[in-house]
């Protein structure tokens, strides 16, 4: 056989001086391969986030980085205004590939991003043994139409807050229903222990809403059936619902202004020492134990009627993947990695959040920073969702609007919910079509 010019070549080469000549070309391979088109680029995950939360979760998205150099988080900051970050994800989804690989969402959009297909279904990338690793409505907050779309990172949820130091003076328990709380603030008040009973958020806002599923879970009531799309808001509990608001103006128990408070306005009037009871969100605990008050209140589920269960409405904050993501699997491994408890852990510490993480609750290190939180699970073992319906913010609005007029007194609590629930039906008519 022939011998080719390579093998001639080859042939009149030194044994010695051929090795040094492969030896060189090994050498060479690294260069060769780590020019642009031969090496590995790695994969840019991309999120968008509120500017203060981006901040935070900063140095969890740098040890991600250094674990994973094939992937790069890379972290968008948004406006603080969470109406404003939902709009920028929906503009980018409209206009067809979204830039964003992940979407941080308040568990409120869920319904209506997976409806619209903008988001991909995780159903399968958790066992049944991980999804019991988290609170029942974390999980639950994820799901729409049987699958789940979000993946829990940090929870929240509504509770009463209440000044033990007030209640045993006077000789009384916690209550623990609609009458009770009624009757010990009034008995308070007639005592000058307090100049208010109870605050809560009455403004027109997505808190009202949050705020009245509570105490319409608390009266044997519902909304809106996600299953059915059936609305109860006109049906006896829900207005006996909105009947014990009504009260607690009229009784003095709550002031006037109730009406025009959010979080930080009733809040502040508890941590002032005027008020006995409180419905608010756990971020008031470490502020409240800075404050006149310390060490002087403690927290436990929501009121109900007799005979009911309490409900904390579920809040909160978890990943979804773009359904348009070119990068999924790198996608899914950021958000494996801010679902482990370690790095749910290493957030809780330093910014003081609720985790999803059912574990943590019990975690020395963070009862040992926040020791109500073993009380805090039970609360939130108690979940109240609102609707997950793809209308949910009109659906909202439509409540906020009735419940407004019945707490203002511009209609009786039962002409409001009939409004309420007839706007809300044909809300849900139209939108079926």
């Amino acid at each position: 056989m022939p011998l080719t010019k390579l093998q001639k070549k080859l042939r009149g080469i030194p044994t010695i001086a051929f090795w040094v000549i492969i030896g060189c070309w090994l050498a060479l391979l690294p260069v060769i391969f780590n020019v642009p088109g031969f090496s590995q680029q790695s994969v840019t995950v991309s999120l968008l986030v509120r500017a203060l939360e981006a901040q935070q979760l900063q140095p969890l998205a740098q040890e991600f980085n250094q674990q994973h150099p094939e992937i790069n988080l890379q972290l968008i900051e948004a406006p603080s205004d969470t109406n404003q970050v939902e709009d920028l994800y929906t503009a980018s989804f409209l206009l067809g590939n979204s830039p964003y690989d992940l979407v941080f969402m308040d568990i409120v959009w869920t319904p209506k991003f997976a409806a619209a297909g903008w988001l991909k279904d995780l159903s399968s990338y958790l066992s049944p043994e991980e999804f019991e690793k988290f609170l029942p409505g974390d999980i639950q907050g994820g799901m729409y139409q049987g699958k789940l779309y979000r993946a829990p990172f940090r929870s929240d949820a509504g509770m009463l807050y209440y000044r033990d130091d007030l209640l045993t003076q006077a000789g009384y328990q916690p209550p623990e229903t609609f009458k009770e709380l009624i009757t010990i603030s009034q008995d308070l008040q007639q005592q000058g222990l307090a100049e208010w009973g109870y605050v809560w958020q009455g403004k027109q806002y997505e808190g009202l809403s949050a705020m009245f599923v509570e105490v319409l879970q608390g009266s044997g009531g519902f909304w809106v059936n996600p299953e059915t799309l059936e609305v109860g808001l006109d049906r006896p509990e829900a207005i006996a619902a909105v009947q014990f608001l009504r009260d607690t103006i009229t009784t003095n128990i709550s002031p006037p202004g109730v009406t025009t408070y959010a979080e930080e306005e009733s809040r502040r009037l508890f941590e002032n020492g005027k008020t006995v009871f409180l419905r608010n969100w756990p971020y008031v605990y470490s502020l409240a134990s800075n404050s006149p008050i310390a060490g002087k209140f403690s927290i436990k589920p929501m009121v109900h009627q007799e005979n009911k269960s309490s409900g904390a409405c579920q809040g909160g904050w978890g990943f979804g993947i773009s359904a348009t993501s070119k990068h999924p699997e790198s996608a899914w491994k950021v958000v494996q990695f801010f679902m482990k408890e370690e790095s749910q852990k290493k957030f809780v510490l330093a910014n003081g959040y609720v985790p999803s993480a059912k574990s943590l609750f019990n975690d020395p290190e963070i009862v040992a920073k926040y020791d109500h939180y073993p009380t805090l699970l039970k609360i939130l073992e108690n979940a109240a969702l609102r609707p997950p319906i793809p209308q949910y913010a009109q659906a909202s609005d439509i409540l906020q609007r009735y419940l407004s007029a019945a707490i203002t007194n511009t209609m009786s609590p039962e002409t409001a919910m009939q409004k309420a629930a007839a706007e809300t039906r044909r809300l849900l008519s139209v939108s079926d079509q």
